[in-house]
């Protein structure tokens, strides 16, 4: 089994944080992983990327050219990468910043609305825990459980109180594609 990932979206929409903590889980899970963050200088507002690779087997390279999933929080991000993804690989669209359709038939196409669920859940910034859960419930590369261990170890402190949100944010994002 091995998955190569691409997370795109404009700086500020936690597409960064997604790869993080799919890697961190993989690596939790016995997985072996790469996270390979990319982002202009602009950061927040800017374009930003990353690749992660999960596989039983030892990773060569943290690069690769086709993806087997793209998550694309914003249309550029779905303009740019959807053509280099694998036949028969999985796009995961955030459909309240996209109003584009995957064009390609060979692909499975998940529209999750991330800023509608997450104001739903009470902010506006848990979009991407929202697209982390549709990626976890659609692939079933890695338990739910170890994510949500994730987003515990990763508020801590004065934020230990953003957890239930983004965990809620989460399990509904994983409702969308059960």
């Amino acid at each position: 089994m091995k998955k190569e990932i691409i997370i795109s979206g404009f700086g500020g929409q936690g597409g960064l944080a997604i790869g993080k903590n799919l890697a961190e889980a993989g690596m939790a899970e016995g997985l072996n992983v790469t996270w390979a963050p990319s982002y202009g200088p602009e950061m927040r507002g800017g374009t930003a990327n990353c690749s992660v690779v999960l596989s039983d087997k030892p990773v060569g390279s943290p690069v690769f050219a086709h993806p087997t999933e793209l998550i694309a929080m914003n249309a550029p991000s779905l303009e740019k990468f959807e053509a280099g993804v694998q036949s028969g690989g999985i796009v995961f669209v955030n459909s309240d910043v996209v109003t584009d359709r995957v064009s390609r038939p060979d692909l499975t196409a998940y529209y999750i609305p991330c800023s509608k669920i997450a104001e739903e859940v009470g902010n506006p910034k848990v979009g991407n825990m929202v697209m982390l859960g549709a990626y976890v419930a659609a692939t079933e590369i890695l338990k739910p459980e170890t994510i949500e261990v994730m987003i515990r170890e990763m508020f801590t402190g004065a934020k230990a109180k953003l957890v239930p949100l983004n965990i809620e944010a989460f399990r509904r994002g994983m409702a969308c594609v059960e």
